[in-house]
């Protein structure tokens, strides 16, 4: 990789943010999507400046979505050893990968990461939402309570498999296709691997045509 345009591993989804998950799953993409704009933005608007030069919006980009394939690859690696014990955090430490990739992308081609219209348009390349505007007002509508004091949540009997089961819609059809597998310990880890990089493959090649322009994606090289 060029130097200057390395990006450090992505530390796992910040704890409060996990217990707000925890405690309301059905939300689990805007609570990541919220807390990702807050973490993000910054760390984006400045690795555009520090590697910025000598590379075009294009190729900037294409930096930031194979760093963030590979990353996500092993992410699923390392979590899908544990198969249900693990899966959820699997899928939630996947999200938010993906999330900064979105990001990054954005940021590389001149978009301002700080914008409020960024997590919502994170949540549109998910596919949570129809569009952008949608996602904007479900979002208006749970930012709020993200400034308060969170509440440690306990789950019930099962809460874990049902967290994984409500995060797993939201991570691409790579992943759903075969979920059940990664529950099996060392099975699941190299299917895990395979899978968390396909997904975010796609999202990241969705997010390369909607900053960059249709002709954006094909730009970056086959088999990443």
């Amino acid at each position: 990789m060029t130097q200057g345009t390395d990006i450090e591993k992505a530390q796992g989804v910040p704890d409060p943010v996990w217990k707000r998950i925890l405690a309301e799953p059905e939300r689990a993409p805007e609570l990541i999507a919220l807390a990702a704009s807050q973490r993000f933005a910054e760390p984006a608007e400045r690795w555009v400046e520090i590697a910025g030069a000598g590379h075009s919006p294009e190729s900037l980009a294409g930096v930031a979505f194979t760093k963030h394939v590979r990353l996500s690859r092993v992410e699923g690696l390392a979590l899908g050893l544990g198969g249900v014990v693990t899966a959820a955090g699997n899928l939630a430490g996947l999200l938010w990968i993906q999330a900064r990739m979105v990001f990054y992308i954005a940021a590389a081609h001149g978009y301002d990461p700080r914008h409020p219209m960024r997590p919502a348009e994170l949540l549109a390349l998910w596919e949570v939402y129809d569009s952008p505007a949608a996602a904007r007002e479900a979002l208006d509508g749970i930012g709020t309570p993200m400034a308060q004091a969170l509440v440690e949540a306990k789950l019930q009997k099962g809460g874990e498999r049902n967290l994984s089961q409500k995060l797993v819609r939201y991570v691409g059809k790579r992943v759903a296709k075969r979920y059940a597998a990664r529950l099996i310990p060392l099975v699941g880890a190299p299917i895990s691997a395979v899978q968390n990089a396909g997904a975010t493959r796609e999202l990241g090649r969705r997010a390369l045509a909607y900053y960059g322009g249709e002709g954006a994606a094909p730009a970056v090289a086959a088999g990443d």
